[in-house]
């Protein structure tokens, strides 16, 4: 019988980055909510978070606030968390399962940032209603300039 397993080819957003920091690093300003919230997110917005337990099915709840002035609740549960290497979670409403891997490279770490959509519409949908790609884009630059601060504090 021939596999039917679709590809998901069409209902992913992925963006990989080498990190000028070390793995260590990267995973600490993703895993430690004093860190995420100043950098998560697309230009212009901040962030509140209320709980961020990242464990295998811990929950993750926090409030952007837009430059708009809205606020956008994010809740999501923590699927996977491999220290160092890796972190999974599904994000609901918009529903999407996102993985993110870490690949300790000397003194710098290799991101890969995979977004999961139940479907193509729904990508579609999301990608336009939120500028999906370009926010994730920005919200790597964030990460990566947050990580260039504190990787200055730790050599001072």
């Amino acid at each position: 019988m021939e596999n039917e397993q679709s590809s998901t080819h069409d209902r992913e957003l992925i963006i990989t980055r080498k990190l000028n920091a070390p793995v260590e690093l990267v995973w600490e300003v993703w895993t430690q909510p004093e860190h995420i919230a100043k950098w998560w997110g697309p230009n212009g917005f901040t962030n509140t978070i209320t709980k961020m337990d990242v464990v295998s099915g811990g929950a993750w709840e926090l409030v952007m606030h837009g430059p708009d002035g809205k606020d956008y609740k994010n809740r999501s549960i923590f699927r996977e968390v491999i220290p160092f290497k890796k972190i999974v979670y599904q994000h609901f409403a918009p529903s999407f399962l996102t993985t993110i891997e870490f690949e300790a490279q000397g003194d710098e770490t290799f991101l890969r940032w995979h977004m999961l959509f139940e479907s193509a519409e729904e990508m579609i949908r999301i990608v336009k209603a939120a500028n999906a790609a370009e926010g994730l884009k920005q919200n790597v630059d964030k990460m990566a300039a947050y990580l260039d601060g504190r990787k200055a504090v730790r050599e001072s």
